[in-house]
Protein backbone atom coordinates (compact mmCIF):
# COMPACT_ATOMS: atom_id res chain seq x y z
CA UNK A 1 0.00 0.00 0.00
CA UNK A 2 1.18 3.47 -0.68
CA UNK A 3 -0.05 6.99 -0.34
CA UNK A 4 -2.19 8.07 2.58
CA UNK A 5 -2.11 4.69 4.39
CA UNK A 6 1.69 4.30 4.50
CA UNK A 7 2.01 6.46 7.64
CA UNK A 8 -1.01 4.94 9.39
CA UNK A 9 -0.26 1.24 8.98
CA UNK A 10 2.69 1.12 11.41
CA UNK A 11 0.49 2.73 14.07
CA UNK A 12 -2.35 0.29 13.42
CA UNK A 13 0.07 -2.64 13.59
CA UNK A 14 1.62 -1.35 16.82
CA UNK A 15 -1.77 -0.84 18.43
CA UNK A 16 -2.94 -4.29 17.31
CA UNK A 17 0.17 -5.97 18.69
CA UNK A 18 -0.20 -4.09 21.97
CA UNK A 19 -3.82 -5.26 22.31
CA UNK A 20 -2.90 -8.87 21.53
CA UNK A 21 -0.02 -8.74 24.05
CA UNK A 22 -2.16 -7.31 26.85
CA UNK A 23 -5.02 -9.74 26.26
CA UNK A 24 -2.81 -12.85 26.08
CA UNK A 25 -0.75 -11.90 29.14
CA UNK A 26 -3.78 -10.93 31.19
CA UNK A 27 -5.87 -13.92 30.10
CA UNK A 28 -5.44 -15.76 33.41
CA UNK A 29 -6.07 -12.62 35.48
CA UNK A 30 -9.34 -11.59 33.81
CA UNK A 31 -11.66 -14.25 35.35
CA UNK A 32 -12.83 -13.62 38.91
CA UNK A 33 -12.36 -17.24 39.93
CA UNK A 34 -9.81 -19.88 39.03
CA UNK A 35 -10.26 -21.41 35.60
CA UNK A 36 -10.94 -25.14 36.01
CA UNK A 37 -8.31 -27.29 34.32
CA UNK A 38 -7.88 -31.05 34.29
CA UNK A 39 -5.20 -32.35 36.64
CA UNK A 40 -3.17 -33.85 33.77
CA UNK A 41 -3.05 -30.41 32.15
CA UNK A 42 -1.80 -28.77 35.37
CA UNK A 43 0.95 -31.39 35.66
CA UNK A 44 1.93 -30.77 32.05
CA UNK A 45 2.21 -27.03 32.63
CA UNK A 46 4.97 -27.67 35.15
CA UNK A 47 7.20 -28.86 32.30
CA UNK A 48 6.45 -25.95 29.95
CA UNK A 49 9.32 -23.68 31.11
CA UNK A 50 11.84 -26.50 30.79
CA UNK A 51 10.57 -27.39 27.33
CA UNK A 52 10.73 -23.75 26.21
CA UNK A 53 14.27 -23.40 27.56
CA UNK A 54 15.39 -26.57 25.80
CA UNK A 55 13.78 -25.41 22.56
CA UNK A 56 15.79 -22.19 22.69
CA UNK A 57 19.13 -23.53 23.95
CA UNK A 58 19.46 -26.86 22.10
CA UNK A 59 19.62 -25.35 18.59
CA UNK A 60 22.15 -22.76 19.78
CA UNK A 61 24.44 -25.49 21.10
CA UNK A 62 23.96 -28.17 18.47
CA UNK A 63 23.52 -26.19 15.24
CA UNK A 64 25.55 -23.74 13.20
CA UNK A 65 24.27 -21.90 10.12
CA UNK A 66 21.05 -23.96 10.21
CA UNK A 67 22.75 -27.37 10.16
CA UNK A 68 23.95 -29.74 12.86
CA UNK A 69 27.57 -29.20 13.80
CA UNK A 70 29.88 -31.82 12.31
CA UNK A 71 32.97 -31.36 14.48
CA UNK A 72 33.73 -31.71 18.16
CA UNK A 73 36.06 -28.69 17.88
CA UNK A 74 33.23 -26.31 18.66
CA UNK A 75 33.59 -24.18 21.79
CA UNK A 76 29.89 -24.48 22.63
CA UNK A 77 30.08 -28.22 23.36
CA UNK A 78 32.72 -28.20 26.13
CA UNK A 79 31.23 -24.98 27.54
CA UNK A 80 27.77 -26.53 27.77
CA UNK A 81 29.21 -29.72 29.27
CA UNK A 82 31.20 -27.86 31.95
CA UNK A 83 28.28 -25.56 32.75
CA UNK A 84 25.95 -28.57 33.06
CA UNK A 85 28.36 -30.37 35.38
CA UNK A 86 28.65 -27.25 37.53
CA UNK A 87 24.88 -26.89 37.72
CA UNK A 88 24.37 -30.53 38.71
CA UNK A 89 26.96 -30.17 41.49
CA UNK A 90 26.21 -26.68 42.84
CA UNK A 91 22.68 -25.78 41.59
CA UNK A 92 23.69 -22.15 41.05
CA UNK A 93 22.51 -20.27 37.97
CA UNK A 94 25.08 -17.45 38.10
CA UNK A 95 27.94 -19.90 38.59
CA UNK A 96 26.65 -21.98 35.70
CA UNK A 97 26.76 -18.97 33.40
CA UNK A 98 30.22 -17.94 34.63
CA UNK A 99 31.66 -21.45 34.18
CA UNK A 100 30.13 -21.82 30.73
CA UNK A 101 31.50 -18.47 29.56
CA UNK A 102 34.90 -19.10 31.20
CA UNK A 103 35.24 -22.24 29.11
CA UNK A 104 33.64 -20.84 25.94
CA UNK A 105 35.50 -17.54 25.57
CA UNK A 106 39.10 -18.84 25.59
CA UNK A 107 38.21 -21.69 23.25
CA UNK A 108 36.36 -19.41 20.85
CA UNK A 109 38.52 -16.29 20.95
CA UNK A 110 42.05 -17.67 21.50
CA UNK A 111 41.89 -21.03 19.72
CA UNK A 112 39.25 -20.08 17.19
CA UNK A 113 36.90 -22.99 17.85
Amino acid sequence: MSGQWSGVLPWVATFGLAVVTVVTRAFFMIPEREVPMPEWFKRGLKYAPLAALAAVIAPEILMSQGALITTLADARLPAALCASIYFVCKRGILGTIVVGMAVYLPLHIIWGW
